[in-house]
């Protein structure tokens, strides 16, 4: 199989995948509720899909193609509307947060369709352990060498975007220290990480073919990097997101990411390098451990300051461009957030100090997820 050609799509358009956690009503503990699930939504019409995940206890929204912050946030409306009345008619739940605080990963089942059967036996225990849950944002490009350049400059961004949507502390009912420990599960996986830098379309396909002769991919979807293009989209994917708690913040961290490509694009802050990934794992392990507070070393300067300063900063830099994109109330959205809580992974520490029971926690993420709470 070759490297499929890389599509037609509109600059900057949007499309956006959410990972979301079926729990029982009952104890609210993950639930194996998703081909029931499944059957009730496809008799909605929807502007996007839904699909199942690797194991039986997830499912995956999808928008349709979107212009704009206010199209996300329709669209995900919709679909989140639509899903909660299925969830209602079967006794479970839906909500986001980058893991479930409490399941027992050994307890999960494959879903049963032929390519989660193929990772089962290919990575083993390592696929039930998957289950955890994400955002991804796809961004349009107007070619495939385009979307190389943007790929790599938004790299720089990725801790940025790990420490704001992070909404995994607990894991196997423990609090790991950790704001993503998500991306712990991920990181597992042998072809994880960084794409190979490399910004003309030609090269990429060579390094494509090398991979495929060794037989160790046979598709993008091998792929697990932090960012990846879609070439079948004429898009590339971001995929560091922890599944936020509300579709607001979903939809705003969409428009922050189209925001983040509009000014890559026009006024070329940062040229590409290779020398910009030597503190990438650093970075990256930073905001996932600390979150907000984590440390940012900026790969031109060397300099050191927090990810919550480096991030006010950029909010700054992208005002005029979510003018033009009319996503002003998306950044206002994630200032409001800074100047509060900081991220999910926050709100649900706070709640389970509160609370001290993990189950309230997870009652109350379906509650936001439904727009039922604040």
């Amino acid at each position: 199989m070759s490297l499929e050609a890389f599509a037609d799509s509109r600059s900057l358009s949007l499309g956006v995948e959410l990972e979301l956690q079926i729990v029982s009503t009952h104890d609210y503990d993950l639930s194996p509720s998703a081909a029931d699930l499944l059957r009730l939504v496809k008799k909605q019409k929807l502007p996007g899909t839904v699909t199942p995940e690797v194991t039986d206890s997830m499912i995956e929204l999808s928008t349709g193609i979107c212009n704009s912050h206010a199209d996300v946030l329709a669209q995900l409306t919709e679909i989140r509307d639509a899903l909660v009345g299925c969830a209602d008619k079967l006794n479970v739940g839906l909500c986001g947060g980058g893991t479930h605080p409490f399941q027992d990963w050994s307890q999960r089942r494959i879903y049963d369709a032929p390519r989660f059967h193929q990772l089962s036996e290919l990575y083993g225990y390592l696929s039930k352990q998957f289950t955890v849950f994400g955002q991804h944002v796809h961004i349009g490009c107007p070619g495939p060498d385009q979307a190389l350049v943007l790929l790599h400059g938004l790299s720089r961004f990725i801790p940025h975007l790990i420490a704001l949507t992070a909404s995994s502390p607990f894991v196997q009912g423990i609090d790991t220290g950790f704001h993503s420990a998500r991306l712990n599960s991920v990181t597992a996986f042998p072809l994880s990480g960084r794409a190979p830098f490399v910004l003309r379309w030609e090269d990429f396909e060579t390094y494509f073919g090398k991979m495929m002769h060794t037989g160790v991919v046979q598709s993008m979807k091998d792929f697990y990097w932090d960012i990846r293009p879609k070439p079948e989209f004429g898009t590339i994917e971001v995929r560091v997101l922890d599944t936020p708690l509300t579709i607001e913040k979903a939809a705003a961290m969409a428009a922050f990411i189209q925001c983040l490509a509009r000014w890559l694009r026009i006024e070329r802050p940062f040229e590409p390098s290779e020398d910009d990934y030597l503190p990438y794992t650093f970075n990256r392990f930073q905001a996932c451990r600390f979150g907000l507070d984590g440390s940012f070393v900026d790969p031109k300067t060397g300099e050191h300051r927090t990810l919550r300063e480096d991030i006010e900063a950029t909010l700054g830099s992208l005002e005029i461009h979510a003018m033009e994109l009319q996503a002003e109330d998306a950044l206002r959205t994630i200032r409001v957030e800074l100047a509060g809580d900081g991220n999910d992974a926050t709100w649900i520490r706070r709640t389970h100090d509160r609370e001290h029971l993990l189950a309230e926690v997870v009652r109350q993420q379906c509650q936001r997820w439904g727009g039922r709470q604040g």
